[in-house]
């Protein structure tokens, strides 16, 4: 079983710059705790007549001892306050916005790099603008959840906290009064988080509708215009974006109801206090200043309320997004390499198939008992009617799908001790659907041997009598494709594949109907290729 994967192993490789943030919020939470006192020193001390503590007149005599001094002490104690807060805001954001931005990009390296390892099985299953998806949109949540709200979170937890502390210092029976609405409060965001939350998952999936009709439609834009489609296409958009509106009004419409909510029980938890402690200091058990001072915490502590209420809408977005790029990390590979799996020797090129079945799913099979032997330097052809099974059989043996049973052997070892990627190093395709980048053709032809120099490229080209035509481009070897080989000849695009296949000059070629679809000319021009790859 795959171990589950926390937020937490994504922050911790982060935990220094982590380290310094927290004692940014350390000190946005001093300041804010901090923020009423210089009011409370002008109520109690310059317009009352209260007497100082000695603690604080021994502060403030070295500016002066009269009324003046003291105003003077109160408004730079606020200036000092607000300047230490701004550093300590500023030094959170940025270091929490740069690690929200270096885990965005560890996130959408690793998600990335684990469904590129995830079988074709997989992938067959999978909608491509689904996984698209989650690795953009997902993982931008995660980073406005860690930028915006985690260390936020912290700031205002803090602060309620030293808020609490120092208003029971000041009136024990005020403060618990003050606290009546807290429990209420509470429970309703509770109530609320839950259900937005459930309703941004509705949303976020219905976006990832969307993502897939665009993808599907975009990626096939010759078959729209070819069957004139274009306005079936429109509505069937404009159906999946409207169901997206209405879950995202869904959505919102639970969140609208949750801020007004909390502002009332706002008020009516201020409205408590103020006519509670005006008796208070009526009677003249508390001064003027300690009552502003718990007005102002009073706004301040239910501040962390609000500002809950506000984050609900991120921390959803961001816990759906989390569920479901945990959902692709947590998928178990089907294929990977067994244990004690060694890198494979420079084959020879002898295939054996021994009683070898297979399944897309088990309910039914496509391969059963399938036995066949393919000597070094053989031409095997695979001979059928569509849906027999002759594509199948050659994606079994570089390992795109693992057996039901039997047993595939190159050179005598079964393919499941080699590495994958050794064994597909040693096995060159020439598919009847041709795949080419968007880039120039130089790297379409070295895409199958990196390292290949310019007179490498060269040479596969004209073996595969792709240079003629290459040399009449624009800028030669330098000229950019177009995406899946738009700008190219079906014959063209055919010939650079074989190119492709030469460069590598692998032990074992795959020809999957490489001339299908062809006209009399580029075939003849692309069996000639093939023969010289062969």
């Amino acid at each position: 079983m795959q171990k589950k994967i926390r937020i937490t192993d994504v922050l911790y490789p982060h935990w220094l710059t982590l380290s310094f943030a927290f004692l940014a919020v350390v000190g946005e939470s001093v300041t804010d705790i901090l923020d009423p006192w210089p009011l409370k020193i002008v109520f109690d001390y310059v317009f009352g007549s209260k007497r100082m503590p000695d603690w604080l007149a021994s502060i403030v005599s070295f500016i002066g001892t009269d009324k003046f001094s003291i105003l003077n002490f109160a408004v730079l104690a606020v200036i000092v306050i607000a300047i230490f807060g701004a550093i300590s805001s500023y030094i959170e954001k940025y270091l929490t916005t740069s690690v929200g931005q270096w885990v965005m990009h560890d996130l959408r390296r690793v998600l990335y790099s684990h469904i590129q390892k995830l079988s074709l099985s997989y992938h067959d299953r999978k909608r491509t603008g689904d996984l698209i998806s989650r690795v953009t949109s997902d993982i931008d949540a995660v980073q406005s959840l860690i930028s915006n709200v985690l260390l936020g979170m912290l700031v205002n937890v803090l602060t309620l906290i030293g808020m609490i502390v120092v208003m029971l210092y000041l009136n024990w029976m005020f403060t618990l009064i003050a606290l009546l609405v807290a429990p209420g409060l509470f429970l309703v965001v509770y109530h609320y988080t839950h259900r937005i939350k459930k309703a941004s998952r509705a949303m976020r999936r219905q976006e990832g509708e969307v993502v897939n009709v665009l993808e599907e439609v975009l990626s096939s834009i010759r078959v729209v215009k070819a069957f004139a489609r274009e306005d079936y296409e429109q509505q069937r958009l404009e159906r999946e974006s409207r169901e997206s509106v209405e879950k995202a009004l869904q959505a919102r419409n639970v969140k609208a109801k949750l801020q007004p909510m909390v502002e009332i029980i706002v008020a009516c938890g201020t409205c408590l206090v103020l006519w509670y402690g005006a008796r208070l200091v009526l009677a003249g058990s508390l001064t003027s200043g300690e009552l502003l001072v718990f007005l102002l915490y009073l706004g301040k502590m239910y501040k962390p309320m609000r500002e809950l209420s506000k984050m609900t809408d991120t921390i959803s977005k961001a816990s759906v997004g989390w569920e479901r790029i945990r959902e692709v990390l947590e998928n178990e590979m089907q294929i990977r390499d067994v244990r004690g799996a060694k890198s494979a020797p420079r084959f020879k090129g002898k295939i054996e198939f021994d009683r070898v079945s297979f399944s897309y799913d088990s309910n039914q099979p496509v391969l059963k008992d399938i036995t066949l032997k393919i000597e070094p330097g053989q031409l095997a052809a695979l001979v059928g009617p569509t849906g027999a099974g002759k594509t199948t059989i050659v994606s079994l043996l570089p390992r795109f799908y693992d057996l039901t049973s039997g047993e595939i052997k190159i050179d005598g070892t079964d393919i499941r001790k080699f590495k994958q990627k050794s064994l597909r190093e040693q096995i060159s395709f020439v598919l009847q659907e041709t795949l080419l980048f968007r880039a120039p053709v130089w790297q379409n032809i070295a895409y199958g041997k990196p390292e290949a120099s310019r007179a490498e490229i060269i040479r596969a080209a004209k073996l595969a009598n792709a240079d003629e035509f290459i040399d009449k481009m624009p800028e030669g070897y330098d000229t950019m494709i177009g995406e899946h080989g738009a700008t190219l000849s079906g014959g063209q695009r055919q010939r650079i594949t074989i190119a492709r296949a030469i460069i590598r000059n692998s032990p074992i070629l795959i020809l999957d109907e490489p001339s299908a679809g062809l006209d009399a000319e580029s075939e003849k021009l692309v069996f000639d290729a093939l023969r010289n790859l062969m």
